[in-house]
Order: C-alpha cells, then sequence, then structure tokens
C-alpha cells in the first residue's frame, strides 16, 4: 500500500499508509487527543473524522476548544438528534431539512397535530436520553437508486424530493446517529454524547413551507439554540429577555412612535412622535453629508422598465420590484413601470446630464431616497425589514486613480456619524469576488486591492467574507454592536464598474478622450426606518436627549402652579427644546409614571414652592434622586444637550 505524507499544522510531516482516517491519526499522536478530539480540517475543508484520506495532505485535528468549529458540529449535531427524538416519540413524523443557523438550528417537519410549548419539554427530554447514550456517529456513502428506495420504503416523500433535486450523479452521504439515520452533507461529531447535554434549549415552533414555496405543504418549524457550555446558553437568553424588553414593536407603542396595519402591510405610519426621531435624523446626515461635500439630489419614485432593463435590475431583482402599469393615452399596450428599489440608476441619469470633466470628479451625490421592495409577508418585521423605506444613499462618481483616497474619506466619514450616534466601534467584513461576476479578473484585481488597501489605511482590519461580494463589484460591510451585544448590519460600501457601462456614464480625462467613471455605492445609516429600531432597541427607548421625540415635560404638583408650568414650557420651546405641559388633575406620581413608560428624559416637577421660588424639581429617566435648579440653569443645561452632536464641534 502506498505511503502518503501528512503535514500537520506545526509543519511537521508524518508518513502514513493510504486508507488511514482522520481518528487513525488523531490516535496515532495520543490517546488523549483522540479522546478530546471531535473533527478535523483536511486541506482546509471540515471534514468528519471517519474520513479516509487517500493522498498527501495538509492536516489539522480540531476539539472542542476550537470554538467555531465545535459550535458549528454541536448545532447541526442537535438538528439530527432532536429529529430523532421526534421521530422516537411520534413515529408517524416525516422529516425534512435541518440546517444551522445563528446561535442554533431549526428542522421542519410534517405532523398533522402542532406541536405546543409542552412538547418541546418533552422532546428536550427525550434528546438528553439519546445524548447520553454515546450513540456513535457513522457516515456511509450511498448511490442514489439505494437512497431513493430506502426513503420511498420509509416513508420520507420529501427526502426523496430532495435527493431529486440534488444536480448530477454523485454518490450521497448517509449519517447515522445510532440507528437513526438522515441524509446530510456533513461533518458531524464522533458520538452523541459529544454534545454537551446542558447547553441546548428548545425555543419556539413556527410554521413554514416546503423549500419555501406557499404552494406546497405547511410545516411545523422547531428552533433551538446551542452553545459550548450552560454559562453561554444562560448568557444567550438572558440577553434575548433583556431584548424582549427593548423589543422596538413593544417601545413604538409605549411611546407612541408609529404604528403599522393590514391594509398597508410593510410600511409604517409614523407618528407625531416617531416622525421627530426622523426629521431630526435626517437633518442630522443631511448637515454632515453637506460638510464632506455631497450635493443632494432627488430621483423619481416611478420609473419605466426601460431604465431597470439597461441597469440590469429588471433581470436580477424583478420578482423583488412592485410593477405599475399605466394606460398612457389608450395605448394598445400599457406602459410597465416600477416603483424603485434602490436610487443608483437613477443617479447616473443625473450624472450623465451635461458633459463631465475630469475637473467634476470625484461627486459625491447623496439622496434621502424612498424605495419600495417586495419583501415575503413572513420576512416583515415591525420597522425593522419593511417594504416601504428611505435610505441615506449616496453614489461617488470618480476616476479609477480615487477609488482609494474616496474609500478611506468615506470610512473617516461613517465613523463620525456612528460615534455621534453612540457606536465608538464597529466591525467591517470585506466581500470579496463571488462566482458569477461581471468584469474581468484584472478589474477585480484592482478593485479589490484598491478597497482592501483604502480599509487597511484607514486603521481597520476587515474579516474576509469570501465570495460574497456583489456581482458588479467588491464591498465592504459595516456592522455595529449594540448595548446588549447584538450585530447589526447597516452602513454598505462597493466597488461598480458595471453599471456605468451598462448606461454609458462617461467624462471626459486629461487626454480629451471620453472615460467610464467608477461608482461608489455608499449607505451609512442603511434605511432610516431599520436604524431608528436598532436606536431605541440598543437605548431600550431611551434615546440621547437631542433625539429623544418628547424632550421635557414640566408638570404642575398642585393647580396653582398651572399658569408657572405654561410659561415655562413657552420658554423651552423658544429655546429649541421640545417641551410640553401636563397640568391635568392627577397626583405627580402618576404624571412621573406614565412619562417615565413613555421614555421622556427629562420631568420637571412645580408646585407651589417652586413656583415662588422660580425653579423646578428635575427627575431624570431611570434616576430615582431628584433635583431642584434654578430655571435659567436648566434651561442652559437643557439647550447644550437638545444641540445635535455635529453641531457642537
Amino acid at each position: 500500500m502506498s505511503q502518503i505524507s501528512i503535514t500537520l499544522p506545526d509543519g511537521n510531516v508524518r508518513k502514513y499508509a493510504a486508507g488511514i482516517t482522520g481518528m487513525d491519526i488523531a490516535k496515532d499522536i495520543s490517546t488523549s487527543l483522540a479522546k478530546k478530539a471531535i473533527s478535523c480540517s483536511i486541506n482546509g475543508n471540515h471534514c468528519d473524522l471517519s474520513q479516509v484520506i487517500e493522498n498527501d495532505v495538509e492536516f489539522a485535528i480540531f476539539t472542542m476548544r476550537d470554538n467555531d468549529q465545535a459550535l458549528e458540529l454541536i448545532r447541526h449535531d442537535c438538528a439530527h438528534i432532536m429529529a430523532r427524538a421526534v421521530q422516537e416519540i411520534w413515529p408517524d413524523v416525516q422529516v425534512t431539512i435541518g440546517p444551522v443557523i445563528d446561535n442554533g438550528w431549526y428542522y421542519d417537519f410534517d405532523r398533522k397535530e402542532p406541536f405546543t410549548p409542552e412538547d418541546l419539554s418533552i422532546i428536550e427530554k427525550k434528546m438528553r436520553e439519546i445524548i447520553n447514550l454515546k450513540d456513535p456517529v457513522r457516515r456511509e456513502v450511498w448511490d442514489r437508486e439505494r437512497a431513493i428506495k430506502h426513503y420511498t420504503d420509509t416513508n420520507e416523500p420529501y427526502k426523496v424530493e430532495l435527493i431529486n433535486s440534488i444536480p448530477g450523479d454523485e454518490d450521497l452521504s448517509m449519517y447515522w446517529h445510532g440507528y437513526w439515520q438522515d441524509l446530510c452533507r456533513g461533518p458531524h461529531l464522533v458520538h452523541t454524547a459529544q454534545v454537551p447535554g446542558d447547553s441546548f434549549k428548545l425555543m419556539s415552533v413556527a410554521g413554514a413551507y416546503w423549500r419555501g414555496d406557499s404552494n406546497n405543504a405547511m410545516l411545523q418549524r422547531i428552533y433551538g439554540v446551542a452553545f459550548q457550555n450552560k454559562n453561554d446558553l444562560k448568557a444567550h437568553l438572558t440577553m434575548l429577555e433583556e431584548a424582549a424588553l427593548r423589543d422596538h414593536r413593544k417601545l413604538g407603542r409605549e411611546m407612541d412612535l408609529f404604528h403599522m396595519q393590514e391594509e398597508a402591510p410593510g410600511q409604517i405610519f409614523w407618528h407625531p412622535n416617531g416622525w421627530k426621531i426622523y426629521t431630526a435624523l435626517q437633518d442630522y446626515m443631511r448637515r454632515m453629508q453637506d460638510k464632506n461635500g455631497y450635493v443632494e439630489v432627488n430621483t423619481p419614485q416611478v420609473v419605466d422598465r426601460k431604465l431597470w432593463e439597461a441597469s440590469g435590475h429588471w433581470e436580477k431583482y424583478q420578482e423583488n420590484m412592485f410593477i405599475v402599469e399605466v394606460d398612457e393615452d389608450h395605448a394598445r399596450e400599457k406602459a410597465v413601470n416600477a416603483l424603485k428599489p434602490m436610487n443608483c440608476p437613477c443617479h447616473v441619469q443625473i450624472f450623465n446630464q451635461g458633459l463631465k470633466s475630469y475637473r467634476d470628479l470625484p461627486l459625491r451625490m447623496a439622496e434621502f431616497g424612498s424605495c419600495n421592495r417586495y419583501e415575503p409577508s413572513g420576512a416583515l418585521h415591525g420597522i425593522m425589514r419593511v417594504r416601504g423605506f428611505t435610505q441615506d444613499d449616496g453614489h461617488i462618481f470618480c476616476s479609477e486613480e480615487q477609488i482609494e483616497s474616496e474609500t478611506k474619506i468615506y470610512i473617516d466619514f461613517l465613523s463620525n456619524v456612528y460615534k455621534d450616534l453612540g457606536f465608538n466601534e464597529f466591525k467591517v467584513k470585506f466581500s470579496d469576488r463571488p462566482e458569477k461576476r461581471s468584469g474581468s479578473d484584472e478589474v477585480w484585481d484592482k478593485a479589490e486591492k484598491a478597497l482592501l488597501s483604502a480599509t487597511r489605511a484607514a486603521g481597520i482590519e476587515p474579516e474576509l467574507n469570501i465570495g460574497e461580494g456583489a456581482f458588479y463589484g467588491p464591498k465592504l460591510e459595516f456592522v455595529l454592536t449594540d448595548a446588549i451585544g447584538r450585530d447589526w448590519q447597516c452602513g454598505t460600501h462597493q466597488v461598480d464598474f458595471v453599471l456605468p457601462e451598462r448606461l454609458d456614464a462617461s467624462y471626459i480625462g486629461k487626454d480629451g478622450d471620453k472615460h467610464r467613471p467608477v461608482m461608489l455605492h455608499r449607505a451609512t445609516l442603511g434605511s432610516f426606518e431599520r436604524f431608528i429600531g436598532i436606536l431605541i432597541e440598543s437605548h431600550a427607548g431611551k434615546l440621547p436627549f437631542w433625539l429623544a421625540p418628547r424632550q421635557v415635560v414640566v408638570a404642575s404638583i398642585v393647580s396653582d402652579a398651572n399658569d408657572y408650568v405654561l410659561e415655562k414650557v413657552a420658554a423651552l420651546n423658544t429655546a429649541g427644546i421640545r417641551a410640553e405641559a401636563d397640568i391635568r388633575n392627577e397626583k405627580i406620581n402618576y404624571k412621573v409614571r406614565e412619562h417615565s413608560l413613555g421614555k421622556v428624559p427629562v420631568i420637571l416637577a412645580v408646585g407651589a414652592r417652586e413656583v415662588e421660588e422660580d425653579t423646578v424639581t428635575v427627575r431624570r429617566l431611570g434616576q430615582k434622586q431628584t433635583e431642584v435648579n434654578q430655571f435659567n440653569d436648566i434651561i442652559a443645561i437643557l439647550s447644550s444637550e437638545s444641540t445635535p452632536p455635529d453641531l457642537r464641534k
């Protein structure tokens, strides 16, 4: 039998007979390592330890200390163990698919009776029994005919359909967890007891159409979360409890910010309080963009399909567009238009008006662009995921030589905005060329090099997001972390050589010839709606004073103070502070509780003593103690706090 070379991470090379497995290598290195091993890497691919190795490879062994690999396997095995548990309890249930998702997994089942919360506890108990059995996990390779016969005989039609949908005629991997078997690419753990029995929890049940198609059967989807230890699970559950308290939909009702209704799915009805947040944030962004050399434009909401065909969106994005048909002067065929899902093609139309010179570049164009995209109803989520939204959109038209400098300038701009809004740190992901793309490798090399170099020049080492770039160019994704540790991808910055070509954009260069500009797509907040939702949840409704819709309530303790209250409210509003009076015939404690629930940052209580001394008793949101201030002093303090951060500099 031929010898092969196994190169370990430390550079050492070991010789083995071809046909050895990862577990064999682990045992040869040390018995203790073999006991701890959970999987391996073969030439960079994550594999089971049962994988047979026939050729020279670079090889590494993973244990539970390797967090990324361990979590992937724990969550994937939990999905299989849960499906086995369900079928042990209810043998007539049919299984479908069970992928790993953020923090856990889900598995879809076809069962006549709906799962109940009590069922989840029963399933969890059975899962722990299976884990304690320490059943071995093994992989077998079957041909399609055998796999289809097996699933036909066991009455698993969904698995048969999955097999028939897999392209090609390659053999299939089948995983056994003890006696229970599933069609799966893997990899998996060595045995069921490697799943920590105290670090997972089943969370909820939801409906899901088979393969996401509403024409197919409605299945039941069970969600679970899993971690490497019970402390991580506890921390996650605590975070979820905190997130529920911070839910922007709940706070939106309490603060009277907005509502949504079935007659306008995915659209927002902004109430006066919510619209104050919106306009304050928009005014701030307008000033910041103006200071940074952007020209603001506004483009049509309804645009003929011809432009979307020319830009490529009709082909690539039509299913997410709202189509509008118009009978133009009783023509034979109706004109087909679309509500714009993004602003980029329209910005190119503005650029194309009149002759542009290299002296006009870079041209930084911005729009608070109102966009409409069709999102499935099941994907809608408060104001975080909607069908109608406004982007703080921008496009920078520049030369190839300006890509790097404009990228660095934009990252500096974005950093300042995020700091002003309370996010001092953020992560950056760099997404390079996808498998399906437009443009030559030479163009991609140039764009990726400039974008990566500029990111590093801004003092940021991005996380590589391999193959996730747009079809027209590489991109940066800016990820914020909120007050309870959740990540939110907000800003983007993309390099595009394709759209200027498709829409025939050009400028006159120094040589007198026409050249194509490069188009840098950028958004800082993303959509105002989603970003406001993030702000509400991150601050638990206690927004920075300058953004709070109701900044001050002046509340009377006795009716004799009512005139004084109205006088001070007028003075506060004159000073640019959003203030209102509460002179209802209610006890002050009732008023304080009500306005605290509405997240009013400052309540000024006024009684007979305050009227006599021209003072106010100040109560800050979240603080039990109060203090008495001269009114002129507090108005000066609040005037400073109400000034947006960009105007304080």
